[in-house]
């Protein structure tokens, strides 16, 4: 294993500060940094000497023995104070501290657990409810209670008939304990349409699960949860999907309780390292993730690592730019276009990516259910564009693919492309299947 790095800033918040100094000797559990406003605890992941500490990492050289044992958290009568001690962040991406999330009182409400793993191609979390459901089911438990939350829905698409299988086995004598089946398009783990599907209520850009009286929560965060309050463990571990252009084949390989900080590098050496030439690697999904390096670390919300074939070469042509809140932002799009060799001469956002900010990410009005593009499409025709990279949802892509290419002739390109055809999976064009579900489980 190569150096861990641990990044002083994996949680929405402020930077952690470092409490060790270089020599020190660490153990796996070893708390080496604290929160300086709102933020997580960070622990050592390893066994090993800390060697350098900058005002963003602490670096620990790993020894090459790593024991199992990990140094416990302390105990308390508070659970809520356990889960805070032990440095949970929302692990589905958001990094929001869990222990302020679940300090919030519900009034009888939900806690909705984001089991969609939306984006596509990864497991981790799919993989995660098939061996360890009724732990996950505990943290669950826990949860509501510490949220005071009288009820509990398991959203989680329905084509995941194992994981479905297992979670309705550990919840048969948990009748507040749910299971609502969602369908396979993108993004249906947002946090608002998990809200939407699973309690009918649309809520505004602007508002929190909390205005209905939820709290959405990824479902490898309520395992930790489980873990903190159980076996006193502090949050010094991720799982982690590995797809795409690797040795071993480009279906998801995954890892479980990988030490946080550990490098791409090192994720990608456990499946053979890459397979010839490749064109990005990504750290997260398709639609969110960023492109990365080979020496990044990973952090407390990192769910993959992909590799993707080389990216085709436009040959300067020129493209507009859709941009959609449901996937990559504007500079995203446009190192996109650049690594396909494009020319922008048109961007433009979905006429529901609704800014609430300035300078924050923009957010859907209605995430996963998209009106017309004509507009928006005809403006990036009208500016010379040839070719449209698009970063939509399932059913915006449809709406775009209808106007942009069936009746402009302008050729469309999602973002997620070059993945999709990585791993084999079908392009982001036409919504082939319903957006309603059926609810029965009785199959499962």
């Amino acid at each position: 294993m190569r150096k861990i790095k641990l990044l002083l800033k994996q949680h929405v918040g402020a930077p952690c500060a470092a409490i060790v100094k270089p020599g020190d000797k660490v153990e796996k559990g070893t708390l080496v940094a604290t929160p300086t406003g709102l933020g997580a605890n960070i622990f050592s992941s390893v066994y090993g000497t800390v060697e350098e500490v900058t005002d963003q990492a602490i670096v620990i050289q790993p020894d090459d023995e790593q024991p199992d044992k990990y140094i416990p958290i302390k105990k308390s009568d508070s659970k809520l104070e356990m889960v805070k001690e032990a440095g949970i962040v929302g692990m589905g991406g958001a990094g929001f501290p869990t222990g302020v999330k679940l300090g919030a009182d519900l009034q009888g409400g939900y806690i909705l657990v984001n089991a969609a793993e939306c984006e596509p191609g990864l497991r981790h979390n799919i993989m995660q409810l098939e061996q360890q459901a009724e732990k996950t089911v505990r943290g669950v438990e826990y949860c509501m209670e510490m949220s005071n939350a009288k009820k509990a829905i398991f959203a989680i698409k329905r084509k995941n008939a194992r994981a479905i299988s297992a979670i309705k086995k550990a919840i048969a004598d948990k009748p507040d304990i749910s299971i609502h089946l969602l369908p396979d398009i993108y993004p249906m783990g947002e946090e608002r349409a998990v809200v939407r599907e699973c309690l009918g209520i649309l809520l505004e850009p602007t508002q929190l699960p909390s205005a209905a009286h939820a709290n959405v929560v990824n479902c490898e965060t309520v395992l930790r949860v489980a873990e903190a309050i159980e076996d006193q463990k502090p949050c010094i571990y991720k799982n982690i999907s590995v797809v795409g252009k690797v040795h071993g084949g480009p279906e998801a390989q995954v890892f479980m309780d990988m030490p946080v900080g550990i490098s791409v590098e090192d994720m990608l050496d456990k499946v053979g390292g890459i397979d010839g030439e490749y064109g990005e690697i990504i750290m997260g999904g398709a639609f969110t993730g960023l492109p990365t390096e080979l020496d990044a670390p990973t952090t407390k919300t990192t769910g993959a690592i992909i590799v993707t074939i080389p990216f085709l070469d436009l040959h300067g042509a020129k493209v507009g730019l859709l941009v959609c809140a449901c996937g990559g932002g504007e500079a995203r799009m446009r190192d996109i276009a650049k690594k396909y060799n494009a020319e922008v001469v048109s961007v433009t956002f979905c006429k529901q990516a609704i800014e609430v900010k300035p300078g924050a990410p923009r957010k859907c009005e209605n995430p996963g259910n998209c009106p017309g593009q004509i507009a928006k499409v005809l403006e990036m025709k009208r500016a010379g564009a040839e070719y449209l990279i698009i970063g939509n949802c399932s059913d915006c892509s449809n709406t775009v693919v209808t106007c942009g290419t069936l009746k402009m002739g302008l050729k469309v390109i999602h973002q997620t492309d070059h993945v999709m055809r990585t791993i084999h999976h079908p392009l982001y064009r036409h919504l082939t299947i319903s957006k309603t579900v059926d609810q029965d489980l009785s199959e499962f």
